[in-house]
């Protein structure tokens, strides 16, 4: 809560000047019919509720205050409006490149640098017959096709092989761990291998620490004063980069002795623009960054969250383990796991969307106004900020009923379906997720691996979520072990 009290304090010095101000902002745009809701504070709107309260408090407390489509905020400096609910997501999916352009909040920015790049300034809407806008951050992710189904198949067997390696390593012989450092060391392992072709475990345990900062300071308030969790996020930034350049600079070294170019770095090395120059070193370290943590923070958190609700359900994980057991017994001796098997894991993966429902592992996103629109009988102002977050369905007893109940069948194809866009853990659209692919892989590796092995349970079942935009076990999940 130090970020909270600083921010009081610099909002209490300014606030009488700013009064006249945080009025006329408040109007909002002059004869626009904006959504209902508040701005909050001067300066600070409300940024400290939004961060440091309950995502889904903080959604819901509002769709009934003012809307269930759509209200208004000010949050992380920006006027922003939250469109909600199943026709809220399929509108802004549905949008995307035409009335919406990706935005990073401001901490994102400055934490990887080269978003000020990767996310220009909002360009003007193409006509109907224009090919709509690509940014560049979806060019780094899709060029190399690393990412494709087809892609993620060949990398299979290495990411089984480094799974059960640290199983080896980490898991077995050990009565208690804590699921939620050793799922960030697997996860950051796969990652580095993936993404930089890479897995020298000293330099991934100099790296967990620093990306666990970045991910928390990601959405935080920008004062980067000693104390604030945003200082502590920009030096651990300092030294991604640090360790990332010297990355590079070892991969430039293999390319040129003829290695070949089996990960994104690689690629992203040679790349060249339409005028034949590379990408700067510092700006393929920063991409490398943001592709290392959105591959690290999200999947880890959905393991530690099956580890938690499966470990308190001893009838659902004998389901989980049966299916498991029976993808086994179909292999020979030795042999990792394919494509066919993890295709016969939905059980499991219904487990997993039960977990990613109760606890998402990224709250949503933001997108910009690329110009004035209207939703729900409401003007949205050009260069406003769009929140989209699961929040608004997740929980909702119209689409979940009895919604804090783990209930996986709720996804079986015999029971009744979804509504459409009502669950949607990935996002839509042509900003779908583009890891989902990876992410499935990495989860239902670890799944297979842990239920083979181990039978678990929580050692403290009342433990403490904190840091809601991106949920943290505050223990970091101790279980105790048990080895088949």
């Amino acid at each position: 809560m130090v970020d909270a009290f600083v921010l009081v304090l610099v909002s209490l010095a300014g606030l009488l000047g700013l009064v006249l101000v945080a009025a006329s902002l408040k109007g909002g745009k002059k004869g626009c019919n904006l959504p209902p809701g508040s701005f909050g504070w001067p300066i600070m709107g409300e940024t400290v509720e939004f961060l440091f309260g309950k995502p889904d408090v903080f959604v819901f407390d509002r769709m009934r205050k003012y809307s269930p489509d759509i209200f208004k905020t000010r949050i992380l400096g920006e006027d922003t409006a939250v469109i909600c609910g199943p026709n809220g997501h399929k509108f802004l999916f549905s949008n995307e490149h035409r009335l919406f352009t990706a935005f990073r909040p401001h901490s994102m920015q400055r934490l990887f640098r080269s978003y000020k790049a990767a996310v220009p300034p909002p360009p003007p809407v193409p006509a109907a017959d224009e090919k709509p806008v690509i940014d560049e951050e979806a060019k780094v992710l899709k060029a190399p096709g690393f990412l494709k189904p087809e892609a993620l198949v060949r990398y299979l067997g290495m990411m089984d092989y480094i799974t059960q390696n640290q199983m080896k390593a980490h898991w077995e012989g050990r009565n208690e761990v804590k699921a939620f450092q050793l799922a960030k060391s697997l996860t950051l392992t796969l990652s580095c291998r993936f993404f930089l072709g890479t897995e020298e475990p000293e330099r991934i345990a100099r790296l967990v620490e620093n990306f666990d900062d970045v991910t928390v300071g990601m959405h935080s308030i920008t004062l980067d004063i000693p104390g604030t969790v945003f200082h502590k996020a920009q030096k651990a930034a300092v030294a991604i980069r640090k360790e990332l350049r010297t990355v590079i600079k070892e991969k430039k070294a293999s390319i040129s002795s003829g290695a070949p170019m089996q990960d994104i770095l690689s690629h992203m090395i040679v790349a060249t623009d339409p005028t034949g120059k590379h990408m700067p070193e510092a700006e393929v370290a920063d991409k490398i960054m943001g592709l290392l943590t959105a591959g690290y923070s999200t999947v880890a958190t959905a393991m530690t969250f099956f580890m938690k609700y499966v470990g308190e359900r001893p009838d659902i994980y004998k389901k989980v383990l049966n299916e498991q057991r029976g993808v086994a017994e179909a292999k020979k001796p030795g042999e990792v796991l394919n494509w066919d098997d993890l295709q016969k894991m939905k059980y499991s993966w219904n487990v997993i969307n039960e977990v990613m429902r109760l606890t998402p592992p990224l709250q949503g996103t933001f997108r910009e106004a690329l110009t004035e629109f209207t939703y729900a009988g409401y003007t949205i102002p050009k260069g406003w900020k769009v929140y989209w977050t699961v929040s608004t369905t997740n929980k909702n007893p119209e689409y979940f009923p009895d919604p804090e109940k783990f209930d996986p069948s709720r996804y079986d194809d015999g029971t009744q379906k979804l509504p459409p866009f009502t669950f949607v853990p990935f996002g839509g659209g042509p900003r779908m997720c583009p890891g989902k692919e990876y992410a499935r892989l990495a989860i239902l590796t670890f799944v297979h691996h842990v239920v083979k092995r181990f039978e678990w349970e929580p050692v403290d079942t009342k433990e403490k979520v904190v840091g809601d935009m991106m949920p943290t076990p505050q223990k970091g999940l101790p279980i105790r072990l048990r080895r088949h």
